[in-house]
């Protein structure tokens, strides 16, 4: 039984999509992601970031999304939703977990949490301006790196495919970002993956807003 340190909106329902797509039993632990509301003290002790997702197992715990992504699907490579070692699509799956948790979700940091970036009030504008570049720039990389193929790493549906409608529900472009139709070969990847039970499942109340 995994547990998951749990809250609408963040990196943590692609988590609960993934053990959804596992099959593997979990409970969910209600957090938040908002700024003046307090976390669980069990989620602080496991980790003082206060960040979600958290995931926690008999003997052991974790955070970091992309983390937590490729460890479940090395504990459970019955559900193959990741190749191999010797698999020639390893590299690009590594590559573009890394990639999404550092530069895409970096550049969602600048746009939605500028005072973390600024000095001062004053700069924060900036920050976030330049956070909406970053967006539009590396939404572009996994667009052309994404091409003909028919998922995000060939024809293999795969966790990263998931990690990327995550990622797409959090364009907003009321707020100066990108829109996701301006990336045909994401959309398209997005469109698919949305109509997974999984995604159906986790993402219910925002598909029916939608």
């Amino acid at each position: 039984m995994y547990k998951l340190f749990y809250s609408a909106g963040s990196a943590a329902m692609g988590t609960r999509a993934l053990l959804e797509e596992i099959g593997a039993p979990y409970e969910l632990i209600q957090s938040t992601i908002a700024k003046n509301e307090p976390r669980p003290p069990e989620q602080l002790e496991l980790n003082p970031n206060g960040w979600v997702p958290v995931l926690t197992w008999d003997d052991g715990s974790m955070y970091e999304g992309a983390a937590i992504t490729m460890f479940l699907c090395e504990r459970h490579p019955e559900a193959q939703l990741a190749p191999g070692p010797s698999d020639a699509a390893r590299a690009l799956y590594l590559q573009t977990l890394v990639y999404f948790s550092n530069s895409v979700q970096n550049a969602f940091q600048l746009s939605y949490y500028p005072e973390r970036f600024a000095d001062t009030k004053a700069d924060e504008p900036s920050a976030k301006r330049r956070g909406n570049r970053r967006l539009r720039e590396t939404w572009q990389v996994i667009d052309d790196q994404i091409g003909d193929n028919q998922w995000l790493l060939g024809d293999q549906f795969s966790a990263v495919d998931i990690y990327l409608f995550m990622l797409t529900t959090w364009l907003d472009s009321s707020l100066g970002q990108p829109s996701v139709n301006e990336f045909a070969n994401v959309r398209r990847i997005a469109n698919a993956v949305v109509m997974r039970k999984s995604i159906q499942l986790v993402y219910a109340e925002e598909l029916n807003e939608a």
